[in-house]
């Protein structure tokens, strides 16, 4: 089984930005504890501040990977087309957040996302991608 794990803006940040929210932990750090803790999976990793570069990487992923583990970030929030280009792939996407965004700003609470994913994971920390992963595996 192949997964991509594909992370928007300001997600490259983690560690740093605002770790009462985040934590510390960088997300390169944490990905090679999923590779460890999912041996028999082959994990990918993107991450891009550019909308254009995410709707790319759903694109190709299409028939290449088994599903998508998609943190959109803010974009969840303003894309179209981040969700049109999940209604245009075959491959299932996940979208998790590690916050959770019901208890934020009002903004937060709309995702153009949600529609067209399988499922949706929030507030679990970066713990929303290890049960993104399992939701795909299952």
């Amino acid at each position: 089984m192949k997964i991509l794990i594909l992370n928007g803006p300001n997600l490259n940040m983690l560690g740093k930005r605002e770790p009462s929210i985040y934590g510390h932990q960088t997300f390169e750090a944490f990905f090679i504890k999923l590779q460890f803790d999912f041996k028999d999976v082959e994990l990918a990793y993107q991450q891009s501040n550019i909308e254009g570069e995410l709707i790319s990487h759903i694109q190709k992923a299409d028939e290449v990977f088994d599903g998508i583990v998609l943190n959109a970030g803010a974009y969840t929030h303003t894309s179209i087309g981040i969700g049109d280009a999940i209604k245009s792939v075959s491959v299932p996407v996940v979208e998790v957040h590690i916050s959770n965004t019901f208890s934020r700003e009002k903004f937060r609470h709309t995702s153009f996302i949600s529609p067209n994913a399988k499922g949706v994971i929030v507030g679990f920390g970066l713990k929303s991608y290890v049960l993104g992963i399992h939701s795909l595996i299952e």
